[in-house]
């Protein structure tokens, strides 16, 4: 493999196509589609490499690739620490778990894919890209002109757009009165101090 090349089962989900073990429904894949849009635009505007483009698609095209796949069937895939989380939540860590047993060592993207949805104070610029463009992509159907206004403000915003989002959405997690995880809370932590 050439220092340009990404692990196969990368290369295939930068071009579109999910693993054979993906449990994603059609209206699911148009999410993930709208999802590796944002992001290859952002990688774009950034004038990332072409290779670190195609791990962001990647990451988008990977990232709930088993979210469709009921919790009792995923929860042994996770790591013991996670099991107990809610089966909604578990689509990423099991994702990761998977593309792990698929030969990725691509340690960043796994962190993105896995913690997407919670958020991880060890995000680089791709966990960051990851879990706004799955929050802020264009078909979601909350808060649609004030998601639109922030999608304008990316990339060159993005540090900014990622703390009111992450603020929005621990605010929902409070009012709602869900448990806040360690990783969301530390991951908080990690932006205000870097503001």
């Amino acid at each position: 493999m050439s220092a340009l090349a990404l692990p196969a089962a990368l290369e295939a989900a930068a071009e579109g196509r999910m693993p054979d073990w993906a449990r994603a429904s059609a209206e699911r894949r148009d999410h993930i589609s709208r999802v590796a849009a944002l992001m290859d635009a952002w990688a774009a505007a950034l004038r990332l490499e072409e290779r670190d483009r195609r791990r962001w698609r990647a990451a988008a095209w990977l990232h709930d690739a088993l979210r469709d796949a009921p919790p009792r069937e995923i929860r042994a895939l996770v790591p013991e620490a996670l099991r107990s989380l809610p089966g909604k939540l578990l689509h990423g860590p099991a994702a990761a778990a998977r593309l792990r047993q698929d030969g990725v060592s691509d340690e960043p993207l796994l962190c993105a894919v896995a913690w997407h949805t919670l958020g991880h104070p060890d995000f680089d610029a791709l966990g960051k890209a990851l879990y706004l463009a799955d929050f802020l992509e264009p078909g979601r159907g909350f808060a649609v002109a004030h998601c639109a206004s922030m999608r304008e403000r990316m990339p060159g915003a993005l540090e900014d757009v990622l703390r009111e989002v992450v603020a929005q959405r621990l605010h929902h997690a409070l009012e709602m009165r869900h448990l806040l995880r360690p990783e969301s809370v530390a991951f908080w932590n990690v932006l205000v101090e870097k503001a």
